[in-house]
């Protein structure tokens, strides 16, 4: 009997995934991406170039599956970095491949509904049809002289501080917020 119960559990849960991960996008026009390795590196070695605060507070916004928030909180032990994202099952994965960083935390939900006026530098990976409000909100939400970091999707009509490129999928960027020309 219990055997028989196993291939509908996996269905189920197969099922539960995909649900979560298109109910996500839909809401956000934003696909659950997973930063690479070398994206990752970047965005390290951009908030390493930005000097931050030795007790800075870092957010990712869109932090998916965890990568950027695992070497952020590795690269910056003494920075509390948060993680904020949407899609209940890799904010779940997230939460499970964190769980032993003192120094990271994370939140379920839209980031677009979140206090971010203490974070000292701001990372994400998004898509182009969110870039422009995001803009919108972070000069409302953001003290000036954030520090921002986005990956491969670049601010229209922001004035880029420094760069760097990571092959295939394009350009992680640094921003001193609100970068306008």
């Amino acid at each position: 009997m219990a055997a028989s119960f196993i291939p509908y559990f996996a269905v189920f849960l197969t099922l539960l995934v995909g649900a979560s991960l298109l109910i996500s996008t839909a809401l956000t026009g934003v696909p659950t991406l997973s930063s690479r390795r070398p994206e990752v590196d970047d965005i390290v070695a951009l908030l390493k170039h930005a000097r931050l605060p030795k007790h800075a507070l870092i957010v990712d916004l869109g932090s998916g599956w965890g990568a950027p928030v695992i070497a952020l909180a590795r690269a910056f032990p003494e920075a509390s970095v948060q993680g904020m994202e949407i899609s209940l099952f890799p904010y779940l994965v997230s939460r499970l491949r964190t769980h032993h960083l003192p120094n990271v935390s994370l939140k379920w939900g839209n980031f677009f509904h979140s206090d971010l006026d203490k974070s000292d530098a701001i990372v994400c990976y998004l898509m182009p049809s969110v870039m422009a409000k995001l803009g919108d909100f972070l000069d409302k939400a953001l003290k000036p002289g954030t520090f921002i970091v986005s990956n491969t999707f670049l601010f229209r009509e922001r004035r880029v501080s420094a760069v760097r490129r990571s092959g295939l999928r394009g350009t992680v960027a640094l921003y001193i917020w609100p970068g306008r020309h």
